[in-house]
């Protein structure tokens, strides 16, 4: 009778990605810098995946209070509790306004444009509409004023954690695992492997490709056509 195996656990170190992203460019990690620059590189792929789109795994629901008069809401008001964690906002994607009822009301985004050309930005009424300033230091601004205490919630889109020590793993899903190592392989060899670049850059982007397709949503989308009828 064939033996199978009972666990489903297997995940890499950041040490073991590099070691293998090192094999795929033909090297072998023979020194420290060699794991530090592994890691640097691991780095900046990470920063390049949350130019790529949305991240699902690294959407977070947040709720802060919201008190009234409120226009804007920036640092700890807005993410967290210390006074640079709102930079780990990389988006925003819902807001929701809920009142003293549990009430939820949902709020629309829009331009930049379209906040700055608002004549009177302290209107008073229940927040309707938002704009999300994304700086080093975001500040979501919401309008028309809060005209009582409400309590915000929304998705936020943060960025990755860092790699950090090489024996940790990567916070990222098993599935994005052949991904990441295939990104660094093709971020290797342009140091160190440049006569692989063109196969492994293919490979990682056919690996990224295919990853994404499965980090989605699965909803259906319903289209209805409007009906014109000239004269009616």
């Amino acid at each position: 009778m064939p033996t199978y195996s009972s666990t489903a656990n297997f995940d890499l170190s950041i040490d073991d990605i590099a070691e293998e992203a090192f094999e795929r460019c033909g090297l072998q990690i023979r020194s420290g810098y060699d794991l530090k620059t592994a890691r640097r590189s691991l780095n900046l792929l990470l920063a390049e995946w949350a130019n790529r789109g949305l991240n699902l795994w690294t959407i977070q629901l947040q709720e802060k209070t919201l008190p009234q008069n409120t226009t804007s809401l920036t640092g700890s008001d807005l993410f967290g509790s210390g006074a640079a964690a709102a930079q780990e906002i990389i988006d925003i994607t819902d807001v929701v306004i809920s009142d003293s009822s549990n009430n939820d009301y949902s709020a629309t985004s829009i331009s930049r444009s379209t906040y700055f050309n608002y004549t009177v930005k302290t209107t008073s009424g229940r927040p309707s509409q938002y704009y999300f300033e994304r700086t080093i230091s975001p500040r979501l601004y919401l309008y028309p004023a809060a005209d009582t205490a409400y309590t915000l919630k929304y998705y936020a889109l943060l960025r990755m954690k860092d790699a950090g020590a090489y024996t940790n793993n990567a916070e990222i899903p098993f599935r994005f695992l052949p991904c990441m190592t295939a990104g660094l392989a093709y971020y290797i060899a342009m140091k160190k492997a440049p006569d692989r670049i063109q196969l492994l850059k293919q490979i990682y982007e056919d690996e990224f490709q295919r990853a994404a397709d499965q980090d989605g949503e699965r909803t259906s989308l319903f289209l209805s056509p409007k009906t014109y009828l000239p004269g009616a």
